[in-house]
């Protein structure tokens, strides 16, 4: 918090993000009233995130290209413009699924640059390589202490008043953003410019990613988590009012607990004082988070699922944290924005995929059983992971050395890094 620029972009996503969390739960509940169905969940869902799917690697090509500064700041004035005509649609009851589907679209749209150029422009306002892990953990406990206030207080607004309010709210909420953003001032010099073609740069990056083992088995685990575990957001507005025999009071409780582990998980790595120790983290985390979601698909009590959730809320902001912090600490500056783009790719653009297949498996089995089976394959991907360990520390060993998080050995038969 001592670096002025990134203690404008809290001051500002504190108040955005307690909006966009309001907009989740908002949208998913109105879904789930006009249709009545979990496929149709799964369909939003899906577009929601199929463009930053498709999108995210270009988009990364241009992070690296432009000022991220300014491409960040008109990412904000966008997402204002689509919360608010989702808003007028839904106040003044114009409001269909097909409209919803075709915002969704166009929300995924901006995420697909806006994902990338958000973590890559940390780098600029934390200039102390040394302070980013804190940085990435702060800015995940900022999104987390949202998560506790949003879906609350998106309950209590969608029982008074309804749900375009809420998305009113998060409409007004970004200009809170925007302004921060124009207070800042960044005197990190413009990307040089571009010597070779778009189409190079999406290259060079996918190789990079590719042949670097540790950025490569992380992306790969939370491409898994993401189509398998992830989507179990777009089912609680069922658990909420099917399981449970709630209202979205319930949905509201359901998405805080979440909150509530995921934002210990934050607080715990935000007082890390080094990136060692990290990979075995996103590891744990990982069984944590399957282990979490199985345990409520079994539950039909409110208190046991509120504990269950917050369980599963730790292990995916853990490995989440986690994965971006060591990411980040690796990737050089100049491929920052593609590799970026990729674990965008990873983690929201394979949950289109995932909420296709969470809606189809909650419509033919029911959302319990689809909670259950997807758990299951997040646990898969972890021991897979727990397989790769050894041999990614050997490749980190020596860079972390370079740069001074481990001290260099006396001996060759040190122990690898973690």
């Amino acid at each position: 918090m001592r670096h002025r620029n990134f203690r404008l972009f809290v001051e500002g996503q504190s108040v955005s993000l307690i909006g966009t969390w309001m907009t989740r739960v908002a949208t998913s509940w109105l879904v789930y009233r006009l249709t009545g169905s979990a496929l149709l969940l799964g369909v939003v869902g899906f577009s929601n995130q199929i463009l930053t799917f498709l999108l995210a690697p270009f988009a990364g090509v241009w992070v690296d290209r432009l000022d991220r500064h300014k491409l960040l700041i008109w990412t904000q004035v966008l997402a204002a413009v689509q919360s608010l005509i989702l808003a007028w649609l839904t106040i003044s009851h114009r409001i269909t699924i097909w409209e919803i589907i075709g915002l969704s679209m166009f929300q995924g749209l901006i995420n697909a640059f806006d994902m990338p150029v958000r973590q890559s422009f940390l780098i600029q306002m934390v200039e102390d390589r040394q302070d980013l892990g804190n940085a990435i953990a702060l800015n995940s406990s900022m999104v987390n202490v949202a998560r506790l206030i949003g879906p609350a207080l998106a309950g209590i607004v969608i029982g008074a008043v309804g749900e375009g309010y809420c998305f009113l709210i998060d409409g007004l909420s970004y200009f809170a953003v925007i302004a921060t953003l124009l207070m800042m001032r960044i005197a990190v010099a413009p990307p040089k410019r571009a010597l070779t073609s778009m189409l190079h740069q999406l290259q060079e990056g996918w190789t990079y990613v590719v042949h670097f083992s540790p950025i490569r088995t992380i992306l790969t685990l939370f491409a898994i988590i993401s189509l398998m575990g992830m989507p179990f957001m777009v089912l609680m507005p069922i658990f909420a009012s099917k399981v449970l025999h709630g209202g979205p009071h319930t949905l509201g409780w359901l998405l805080g607990a979440s909150g509530v582990g995921a934002l210990t998980a934050a607080i715990g790595l935000a007082l890390k004082k080094s990136v060692r120790g990290l990979t075995s983290a996103i590891q744990y985390s990982a069984f944590l988070f399957g282990a979490g979601l199985i345990l409520f698909g079994f539950s039909t009590n409110l208190w046991l699922s509120l504990l269950f959730m917050a369980l599963t809320g730790f292990g995916m902001m853990q490995g989440l944290a986690s994965s971006n912090t060591v990411i980040q600490t690796l990737v050089p500056e100049d491929k920052r924005g593609r590799v970026m783009s990729y674990y965008t790719v990873a983690f929201v653009g394979m949950a289109p995929f995932g909420s296709l297949l969470a809606g189809f498996l909650a419509h033919r089995l029911g959302a319990p059983h689809a909670v259950i089976i997807t758990g299951a394959c997040v646990l898969l991907g972890g021991i897979w992971y727990s397989t790769q360990l050894k041999p990614i520390r050997a490749v980190m060993r020596p860079i972390y050395e370079q740069m001074g998080i481990i001290p260099v050995p006396a001996l060759q038969d040190q122990p690898a890094a973690r």
